[in-house]
């Protein structure tokens, strides 16, 4: 474990291929890898283009990319208010345990909350019991009776 000192920003062009990195990495331990088709250019365009379609927080330790959140907005009809979706959230591995999964969570929660949104929601994996407790630890409810629907078009 890296006990480094760490700084989370936002992203900034010329971080894509770091951030595609880090989904890379995500997507192998989620044994997901060949699903991903995305490029660093695909990412760079969705975050740093108009109108953004994904905003991205980076969390960096001696000036290097180890852990990434990546959102988008949402809309409760419910509630008549936005709400923010977690896409994805990673922290490599030699790097966990100092925070930085936690600060990347409260600057996306803190983002959330800027913009009035009625809920930050987020998946995931249900056999990922570390990642389901530090969500519970952090004030989130997993809600065991919600399943994901995808159509690819």
């Amino acid at each position: 474990m890296n006990s480094d000192p760490f700084a989370i920003r936002p992203a900034r062009p010329g971080d894509e291929t770091a951030i595609h990195a880090l989904v890379r990495e995500l997507a192998e331990f989620e044994k997901l890898a060949h699903h991903v088709v995305s490029t660093p250019a695909d990412l760079a365009a969705a975050i740093f283009d108009e109108p953004s379609r994904l905003s991205a927080l980076v969390a960096e330790v001696a000036g290097q990319a180890v852990g990434m959140a990546l959102f988008f907005p949402t809309f409760s009809s419910f509630a008549g208010k936005p709400g923010l979706w977690l896409e994805d959230v990673y922290v490599q591995p030699d790097h966990r345990g100092i925070g930085i999964g936690r600060g990347l969570l409260d600057a996306f929660l803190d983002h959330a909350r800027s913009l009035r949104c009625a809920r930050a929601e987020w998946s995931v994996l249900d056999w990922n019991e570390n990642a389901i407790r530090f969500y519970e630890d952090l004030g989130a409810k997993v809600l065991p009776d919600w399943k994901i629907a995808r159509y690819v078009v």
